[in-house]
């Protein structure tokens, strides 16, 4: 069985072309995607759990 693959936080800036600053304001907001902090501090994201906060803030065009 194959693990889930995991976003390091420089890669998921990249994806979304957000500053790390950006991204630490809106986590603070509770709006960020689900992480895995790992003992050293760092972040983790799993990609299902990105993909899916992404599809939870697309916009639905108005008719």
């Amino acid at each position: 069985m194959r693990r889930e693959p995991h976003l390091k936080l420089a890669d998921l800036l990249t994806e979304l072309d957000m500053s790390r600053a950006a991204f630490y304001r809106m986590r603070a907001r509770g709006k960020g995607p689900r992480s895995i902090k790992l003992p050293n501090g760092q972040l983790r994201f799993r990609r299902s759990d990105f993909e899916k906060w992404l599809n939870d803030h697309e916009e639905v065009p108005a008719c």
